[in-house]
């Protein structure tokens, strides 16, 4: 997947979360890196490159993830759960699609 369209996907999913209030998202040739501020004092952090396909996601509370979806060539696609974010899960490949839907449960768990 390419930049522009991981983009895409990106900003139509958390355009339909309720706790989305703004996204700020740059990006550098083949990276993005952005956050989309929450409700709650929180935010999600994120992170694409689009040679290496590496991607993370991580929801940020009092400046510490809580939660989080990555990939990286050393352990491929994982999960932090909210019991204990410092620990990996190994998961199958997800769509952005999937990780905005995942967030959303979290998000409703956390209410």
């Amino acid at each position: 997947m390419d930049i522009s369209q991981f983009l895409l996907l990106l900003l139509e999913g958390l355009s339909k979360l309720h706790f989305v209030e703004k996204v700020d998202i740059q990006t550098e040739v083949f990276v993005l890196k952005g956050r989309a501020i929450l409700k709650n004092n929180r935010f999600l952090q994120i992170y694409f490159n689009e040679i290496t396909g590496t991607t993370a996601f991580a929801l940020i509370e009092d400046n510490r993830r809580i939660w989080g979806i990555d990939c990286d060539n050393m352990r491929g696609w994982h999960f932090h759960p909210l019991e204990n974010p410092e620990t990996h899960h190994s998961i199958n490949k997800k769509t952005i699609e999937e990780i905005i839907e995942m967030l959303s449960e979290v998000w409703s768990f956390l209410l």
